[in-house]
């Protein structure tokens, strides 16, 4: 590329330079570390200054971060986010102490890229990672937490040596690159793990790919169920002390944790990352705890939305995969409504059958909707692939009819269900928020 096309790009707005990156490599999904390590290598990719932990899982990892971004700040620790997809805008990709990076400081970071990547092919991810990791080395946080964006052994964010690896839960998604079952994809999440560094595992029945991968790096693993621990305790008869839990990780223990707003396992997980960060010193109290739990909330992670344009409530979710699905079923069966509408698209390469299935006796009424992008299903395809009542099932072009006719539908008292996919939840939300 001639110098000419080089300063051209540079004048290229945020929207603009993301259309460009969509078009210099050929596959969307390109797993590996050699093209990212070369042009880290020209760029001086360091981040000595910070202390990283970097999250691989199957589902869990962004409110995983959310939490222990959450309590870093409130203890007045710099710290940043870098995490993969968005849901409305490309900036919430990285947030810099729960802000999201601004256009400039984006543009910036892609013209240096491109004034040093030569010929080397990046992927739209590859690119964008790299551009969070230069404004990441001008901001320079204390901390800076890394959510894988698939599998990790081969993802981008592997480049970056962690203090801390942690892998949330190993289920399936994404078989086509990480393989058919969970150990298999157990070994590609484990790759984010180095020799004698700290690892939690949040996962409750660890794939022994994961464990032996461990033990092969003398790595000090910190595993749920057998180094942490999760304890119910029993309901009341009052309501106000129901759904109480206790967290326990060595000496520590702390009880009457309330319920979250995003899955408890994942608080544990987070608390438990806590306890080993270096020069850092959380006050592992019950106060302080459920302060952070009720703060801690994440967009599309079973958001509820009430609203006057609403007939009834309406429930996002980006789960799109078995596992997201049946803690969404587990999720519903706490809540009081009257009757359940789903909205739904799913991207074709995903398990769609097995990811609607726990849904099928909870739902009433399906509004099938096709994503308007390469990988989307259309509903026609969708529906072809469900065993669902057609009285009890509409199919739509696009999720804002199918969002739009279920709202009409409802009646005060009902839950609208969205969930899918990030596209999914990205487009309600946008008509919503």
């Amino acid at each position: 590329m001639s110098k000419n096309n080089k300063s051209h790009f540079a004048r290229k707005s945020l929207a603009q330079w993301l259309s460009y990156l969509e078009t210099i490599h050929l596959t969307e999904i390109d797993l590996g570390l050699t093209r990212i390590s070369q042009v880290a290598k020209l760029l001086n990719i360091d981040f000595s200054f910070a202390q990283v932990i970097t999250v691989a899982g199957t589902n869990g990892k962004g409110t995983t971060c959310a939490f222990i971004e959450n309590a870093l700040l409130v203890n007045n620790k710099t710290v940043a986010v870098y995490s993969s997809p968005h849901i409305e805008r490309f900036n919430e990709r990285l947030r810099i102490n729960n802000m999201d990076v601004n256009d400039q400081s984006l543009i910036d970071a892609f013209e240096q890229i491109e004034r040093h990547r030569n010929d080397i092919s990046l992927t739209y991810y590859e690119y964008t990672t790299l551009a969070a990791f230069l404004v990441l080395m001008v901001q320079k946080p204390e901390v800076i937490i890394l959510e894988v964006g698939l599998g990790g052994r081969l993802d981008a964010t592997n480049l970056i040596d962690a203090d801390i690896a942690v892998i949330t839960t190993i289920d399936l998604d994404h078989q086509a690159f990480l393989g058919d079952n969970r150990e298999c994809i157990g070994f590609e999440k484990a790759g984010i793990m180095r020799t004698h560094q700290n690892v939690v595992i949040g996962d409750t029945d660890c794939p022994n790919s994961v464990l032996a991968h461990a033990k092969q790096l003398n790595a000090k693993v910190s595993l749920r169920e057998g180094d942490f621990f999760v304890q119910q305790q029993p309901s009341m008869t009052d309501d106000s002390i129901q759904g109480l839990w206790s967290w326990q990780f060595g000496q520590q223990q702390v009880n009457a944790l309330t319920k979250p707003n995003i899955p408890q396992d994942n608080v544990a997980t987070a608390l438990t990352v806590l306890a080993l960060l270096t020069d850092f010193s959380f006050d592992f109290t019950n106060e302080s705890i459920n302060a952070l739990i009720d703060i801690t909330k994440v967009a599309g992670r079973t958001e509820l939305i009430s609203d006057e344009s609403l007939n009834g409530s309406v429930l996002l979710d980006v789960g799109h995969n078995p596992q997201a699905a049946r803690y969404l079923a587990r999720y519903l069966q706490t809540l009081k409504y009257n009757k359940l509408y789903a909205v739904t698209g799913m991207l074709k390469d995903k398990d769609i059958i097995n990811t609607f299935q726990p849904l099928f006796t909870l739902v009433d009424h399906w509004y099938l909707g096709g994503l308007s992008v390469p990988r989307g299903a259309s509903a026609d395809e969708l529906v072809k692939q469900l065993p669902l009542n057609k009285d009890t099932t509409n199919c739509f072009d696009n999720i804002t009819q199918a969002f739009k006719l279920a709202n009409e539908h409802s009646a005060a008292g009902d839950l609208i269900l969205v969930f899918g996919s990030f596209y999914t939840v990205a487009e309600v939300r946008r008509l919503l928020v």
